[in-house]
C-alpha cells in the first residue's frame, strides 16, 4: 500500500516511482498493490488514474484504492470510472471506500460544493448509491434509441464481478456492521476508534468479527488489515537507522486516543522479518484473518521501498507462510 508521495515541482517522477513499486510488486509475487488518495496534497489525487496506468505495465497482480473518500467524489460518475478501469485490468479491480465530509471541510467546500455544500450527504447513503449503481442497478428511467445514439438505463459499461469486490474502509464498530450488512469486504486499517476498549488489538478484533457476524457469509467474509512493517534483513545500517527514527517519532501517537474522535493507532513494526512475524502471531487481531496489506512508510525514497518489499516477499511472507504467485 503506497501514498505515491511526489514533488511539486516535479510530479511526473513520484508518480513513475509509484508505477515502478507497483510493477515490481508484480515481479515479487505479490497478490495486490494498493494505493491511498491525498486531495490538495503532494500524493495520490486520482487513484483510478494511476491504477489505469498501472494497469497496462501489470498483468496479474490485484490493484485496490485504501480507500477513497467518497465526500469528494460523485456516486455515479465514480460507478462509471470503477467500472471503465475494472475492463481495462481483466476483472483486478478492488475499490475500497469510505464515508464522512472531506479533511478540512469547512475550507474547501465552497470550492468542491459552491451550490451544495450545505446539503451534501455524506453518510452511508452515499456509498449504497455507489453499491446500487456498480452492481448494475438502474440509474435513470430512460433507456432506447434517440436519433443515432443508444442510451442505458445502468452504468456503462458494467463489469459484472466488480460488485463483489467493493471495499468499505472503516474506524468504527458501527462501519463494520454496516459493511457486513451490505455484502461488502472490510479494511481495518493502523487507525480504529477506541469506543469499547483502548487497546488497539481487542478494538480492531472486535471489528472484523462484528463484520463478520453481520455479513452474509460469515466467517468467509473477507477481512484485509492494513498495517506498517518494516523489515530490516536486507537494510543498511543508514537505512535501519531512518527506520528506527521514523517509528519512534510515531510512537507516542499509540500509547493514548488521540483527538475527539478518540482515534487509537497501530505501533509500526521495525526489525528483523523473523522479530515480525512473531509480533504479528501475537497480535489479535492478525490471528483472526487470512488478508493484509502492509503500508509502505509516507516519505521514504525509493530505493528504502525497493528494500522493504523485497524483504517481505522474501522473508517476511515465507515466515507468515505465504507463497508469492508467478506470472
Amino acid at each position: 500500500m503506497t501514498i505515491g508521495l511526489f514533488d511539486g515541482a516535479d510530479p511526473r517522477r513520484g508518480h513513475e516511482s509509484t508505477l515502478e513499486t507497483i510493477e515490481l510488486g508484480e515481479r515479487l509475487g505479490f497478490d495486490s498493490a494498493w494505493v491511498r488518495h491525498r486531495h490538495l496534497q503532494y500524493g495520490i489525487s486520482s487513484p483510478v488514474a494511476v491504477l489505469a496506468a498501472a494497469s497496462q505495465r501489470t498483468s496479474r497482480i490485484e490493484l485496490g484504492t485504501a480507500v477513497i473518500p467518497l465526500g469528494w467524489e460523485n456516486p455515479l460518475r465514480l460507478a462509471e470510472d470503477l467500472a471503465t478501469l475494472d475492463i481495462l485490468t481483466g476483472g483486478r479491480l478492488n475499490p475500497g471506500v469510505s464515508i464522512g465530509p472531506p479533511l478540512h471541510y469547512d475550507q474547501v467546500k465552497d470550492a468542491l460544493y459552491p451550490t451544495s455544500s450545505d446539503t451534501e450527504d455524506f453518510s452511508y447513503e452515499r456509498v449504497r448509491r455507489l453499491l446500487d449503481f456498480v452492481r448494475g442497478e438502474t440509474a435513470t428511467d430512460f433507456s432506447g434509441v434517440e436519433g443515432f445514439e443508444v442510451f442505458s438505463d445502468r452504468v456503462q459499461p458494467h463489469s459484472p464481478g466488480l460488485g463483489s469486490r467493493l471495499w468499505y474502509g472503516g474506524a468504527s464498530l458501527r462501519s463494520a456492521e454496516w459493511a457486513g450488512e451490505h455484502s461488502m469486504n472490510f479494511l481495518t486499517s493502523s487507525v480504529v476508534k477506541a469506543e469499547e476498549s483502548e487497546d488497539f488489538a481487542e478494538i480492531q478484533l472486535s471489528h472484523v468479527r462484528a463484520f463478520r457476524a453481520h455479513h452474509p457469509d460469515g466467517d468467509r467474509a473477507r477481512v484485509s488489515q492494513g498495517l506498517v512493517v518494516i523489515p530490516t534483513d536486507t537494510a543498511t545500517p543508514e537505512q535501519r537507522a531512518k527506520y528506527q527514527e521514523y517509528a519512534e517519532k510515531r510512537t507516542p501517537r499509540t500509547a493514548t486516543p488521540q483527538g475527539p474522535a478518540r482515534l487509537m493507532f497501530a505501533l509500526d513494526l521495525v526489525g528483523t522479518s523473523d522479530e515480525i512475524a512473531e509480533r504479528l502471531y501475537a497480535h489479535a487481531a492478525f490471528r483472526e484473518i487470512d488478508e493484509v496489506a502492509f503500508a509502505l512508510p509516507f516519505t521514504f525514497d525509493h530505493d528504502d521501498y525497493v528494500q522493504i518489499l523485497t524483504d517481505i516477499a522474501t522473508k517476511l511472507g515465507p515466515a507468515l507462510g505465504w507463497r508469492p504467485g508467478v506470472l
